[in-house]
Parts: C-alpha cells; structure tokens; sequence
C-alpha cells in the first residue's frame, strides 16, 4: 500500500495522483508504517493543494510518529517545526533535541542544523566547539553552508585555536562550489595574506567571483584593486563602474532599474574618479555598470544558495 502511494505521488506506472497518494499513505500510517507516516507528514506540510490541505499540525502530528520510531528524516524535520513554530509554540530546546536525534544517525541537514543552534545558542548554551564539531562533520560530507561556517570559525577562533589556513581552506571548498560569500571571504585572505601567501591577482580572481554575484563589498574591492592597478591593469574606467555598482547596490536596492540612479550617485571613490575622467570616460563607465547589472540580474535567475538558518 506504501508503494501504491509512492507511484501515485510520482506518476509512476500511472497518472499522478496527490489524492490517491495520500489516501494510501494514510491507510499505511495508520498501521504504523513509519515512511508512510514521514511521506503524510510531508504531504500536509509542502501540500499546495495537492491531495491534502496545508497543515502544519498535521504535518507534525504524523512527523512525531515517525519519528519516534526512530525515521531520521522525520525527526530532522520535526525538530524544523519546532524551530519555526510551525504547528506547535516555538521551542529551540524540542528543536535541538530532535536534530540531535537525526545528527547522531549522520543525517548531514540534521548535523549541521544542530551546529547551527550551538553556534548561535538556541535552545542550548553557545558552544562553538560543539559547533565545529557539527559542521566538520557536514563539511567533509561536500556541504558549502558548513564549509563557510567552518571557515569563519577557524578565521576568528571561535571555540577552537585560530588557524587562517585551516580557514582559506574550508573558504576555497565552498568557494569552487560558487558560494559568493566564500568567494569574498577567500578574496579578502589572498589581499591580507591571511593563511595563504598574499596574491593581488588571485585576490582580484575571487573579489570578481563574488562581485558578479552581487556582493556589495567584493564590488567595492574590485573597484579599488582596478584604481590602484593591484593584481590587474590599473582602469580608471573599470574601477568607477564597480564603485558605481557598489554604491548603487548599497544604496538603491529597492530601485529595479540602476540608470535611475545615476543623477543621484555620489560616493568618495566616485568623486574622486570623476575628477581624473573625462566626460565621455564617466559616460562610458556608467554604461559598463549598467552592463555589469543586467549580467548579475541574469545570474540571480539560478543563484547559488546562501548561508541560512534552519
């Protein structure tokens, strides 16, 4: 009966079908199944009219029996419904409880969830340590979220002895993956030479990675590595359209179109380009910004997940 659900829920072998999955879910739940009762549970959470209505009391009513069998996915995501308050009061000490459950199965979302909460406290005295040791074990498992925790803790010293090129490290796994804030932070340790041998070019490398993503900082470096001709061929030009973009992103976010801008734009780094440009070199620096929104909007179309909490 499990299975017959699962092929309705799929359109396997027949027409999909989110009613008939759940109806032959339910009447496996309600045997005791444990995945049919996960598989419910995730029907009334994500449900978007499909089969059943939304419903997060639901969706944790038949997590929790799921997952006190022991089904890790369901305990992973009861221990997000508690974290969110979503079905039930919000309770970071039930949430901690059972990620901890699903972490201690090596389920990876559930691994780093549980870092996250002693990094930041919730439901639990901060423990960077603890933290470090969750996410290590998430980040060895390819996860860039805790690849780039990993890092910043190594950088800082956070509950573990500072250590840049353990931090570089873990930056550059997330990094190659395209994560835009490794990128930053791994562009910023080659300009500083922090846990790798300073580089101006390989700096300017990971600066553009994450300024094409649409990180305000990396387009400000970017920008002045182009003024003062660090790691690339100094451009007056180049360097106002990334000031240009930088102070636009900053301050403009809510204006859709950058152009409308323009006559409002004044920054340090602007003005002070403005005075070495000629007319028609300002002209052509505005249009290069312009160029260089329309391509990071487009890559917004299939951005790269960011760092988040559960």
């Amino acid at each position: 009966q499990h299975n017959l659900g699962y092929m309705y829920y799929r359109g396997h072998g027949m027409p999909q079908d989110y009613a008939e999955a759940a109806k032959w879910f339910r009447k496996v739940a309600e045997q005791g199944n444990e995945y049919a009762q996960y598989n419910l549970g995730q029907m009334y959470a994500n449900a978007n009219g499909e089969g059943v209505p939304k419903n997060y009391v639901e969706a944790a009513k038949w997590y929790r029996k799921a997952a006190e069998q022991g089904n890790e996915y369901a305990q992973h995501n009861l221990g997000y419904m508690y974290y969110r308050g979503h079905g039930m009061p919000q309770d970071y000490v039930e949430a901690a409880k059972w990620f901890r459950k699903a972490a201690e199965q090596g389920y990876a979302d559930a691994q780093y969830n549980l870092g996250l909460m002693y990094y930041r406290g919730h439901g639990m005295p901060q423990d960077y340590a603890e933290a470090a040791k969750w996410f290590r074990k998430v980040a060895e498992q390819g996860d860039a979220n805790a690849q780039v925790k990993l890092g910043k803790i190594y950088k800082y010293g956070y509950g573990v002895p500072q250590d840049e090129e353990e931090a570089a490290k873990w930056y550059r796994k997330a990094a190659e993956q395209g994560y835009a804030d490794a990128q930053e932070q791994l562009g910023g340790m080659y300009l500083q030479g922090q846990g790798v041998p300073k580089n101006y070019k390989e700096a300017v490398k990971w600066f553009r990675k994450a300024a094409e993503q649409g990180i305000a900082f990396a387009q400000y470096m970017l920008g002045l590595m182009y003024s003062k001709g660090e790691g690339v061929t100094q451009d007056y030009v180049e360097a106002y359209a990334w000031f240009f973009l930088e102070k636009a992103s900053r301050d403009f976010s809510e204006i859709i179109d950058i152009s409308e801008v323009i006559s409002n734009l004044s920054s340090e780094e602007v003005s002070d380009l403005e005075k070495r440009l000629t007319a028609e070199q300002i002209e052509k620096g505005q249009a290069r910004a312009l160029e260089l929104h329309r391509l990071i909007e487009e890559r917004k179309e299939n951005p790269k997940p960011s760092v988040e909490s559960p």
